[in-house]
């Protein structure tokens, strides 16, 4: 017997393939700076908790295939409170961002069709797309002009007869670059000369230290072509919570993935009504003083990453992540040797590959993408051991 084609096309995650060098490496006493994965050490706020602990059913019935009702009420609220005008009959929460992303992927392209979108992006994208059979197309960004679109024609020149959309990502994962709304009526306009769908990626939405986000809604034109895809993994540091929602005010593309969500069901029903109760419990101060947190990692990382002879990168203005170029020729090699065969007084670090954030071959090799997820302290001594790890591996 012999799987399918999809099943062995389906690429490893560069963010978690190298999990069990990194157990090898517990296993033999060394501890591990988990730079590799966005996942926030931050406190999950009480509020959900207590909900998921007062649960009031005494069965766990199927949900609404579109989401609670009350659930989706407060969504729209925290929408519009973001100057993003939403009502709760254009939600749909899903299974994670995952699940949204995929949604909107099969309402806008068929098998064989191609959404075009700018490298490097959140890896599993190239995963998704092998799941719909549906082809990236990847326009390049450049670590030189801080992972920026690329002028209008490098855009339209990757357009053919089979694209079906532009997938954007602001703040972006993996580079914390925070689109410009200039950057995003520029993809409007092609969106609109090519009658192209717009998928925004926004799950980062408040992780911004420089300028202001923009919202795929802030921008009118994108009003009957956008779907926005979002979650409340790292806005919550709920990652495992698995609720995420897309949005659109484009009613064929509505109903399209509402029946997707009759398909599977529901989406998780307690972590709803845990959501539900941190949005109405939010405290105003919350979000500012986790960004605050975080721009102080975030300079932290940047600072000691300066240090390095050789690294290029640009300090990023949002999400909680940072790509680095390296003078390294594999980083795959190397980060594979940061968990076989490198620690500094029983440490090491843990950082994600470059190539597999990209989906032209080739790309990347140079690149990790490490993630700022540790105190402030910890950020920096995992950098100055990745310093060591660079020196000792350019002499082998």
């Amino acid at each position: 017997m012999n799987i399918s084609k999809r099943a062995l096309r389906i690429p490893p995650s560069p963010i978690r393939k190298l999990v069990p060098y990194a157990i090898d490496a517990k296993k033999r006493g060394i501890e591990v700076y988990h730079l590799n994965i966005g996942q926030p050490d931050i406190a999950t706020p009480q509020s959900f908790w207590n909900a998921v602990h007062s649960y009031p059913a005494k069965v766990l019935a199927y949900g609404n295939s579109q989401g609670i009702a009350e659930y989706r009420e407060w969504l729209a609220k925290y929408y519009q409170g973001n100057g993003i005008d939403i009502t709760p009959d254009e939600i749909i929460v899903t299974t994670g961002g995952s699940e949204a992303v995929m949604f909107a992927m099969l309402a806008v392209a068929d098998s064989g069709d191609n959404i075009i979108v700018f490298e490097p992006f959140y890896t599993n994208y190239n995963g998704y797309a092998v799941m719909t059979d549906i082809e990236l197309i990847p326009v390049q960004t450049k670590p030189e002009t801080g992972y920026h679109l690329p002028p209008v024609e490098e855009i339209e020149a990757k357009i053919n007869d089979r694209t079906r959309a532009i997938f954007i990502c602001s703040p972006n994962n993996p580079t914390g670059t925070v689109l410009a709304r200039e950057e995003i009526e520029t993809v409007s306009r092609i969106a609109e000369k090519h009658n192209l769908f717009v998928i925004a990626d926004e799950v980062y939405r408040e992780f911004v230290y420089e300028g202001k986000h923009t919202s795929l809604f802030h921008i009118p034109s994108l009003i009957e072509r956008g779907i926005i895809v979002d979650s409340i993994s790292k806005r919550f540091s709920a990652c495992g919570a698995r609720i995420g929602c897309v949005i659109t005010k484009n009613k064929e593309a509505f109903d399209a993935m509402l029946r997707m969500g009759q398909a599977r069901l529901c989406p998780p029903t307690i972590e709803q009504y845990a959501a539900q109760a941190v949005l109405m419990q939010l405290d105003e101060k919350f979000f500012p003083e986790i960004i605050e947190e975080y721009r102080r990692r975030r300079d932290a990382t940047y600072e000691e990453l300066m240090k390095i002879p050789g690294v290029l990168c640009e300090k990023p203005a949002g999400a909680f992540y940072i790509m680095a170029k390296l003078p390294v020729d594999d980083v795959e090699k190397f980060a594979k040797f940061l968990l076989t065969d490198f620690q500094h007084d029983g440490k090491t670090v843990m950082v994600a590959p470059g190539p597999g954030f990209y989906a032209t071959k080739g790309l990347g090799k140079s690149e990790i993408r490490i993630a700022y997820v540790l105190e402030e302290e910890k950020m920096r001594d995992a950098i100055k051991i990745l310093a060591k790890a660079v020196d000792n591996f350019l002499t082998l």
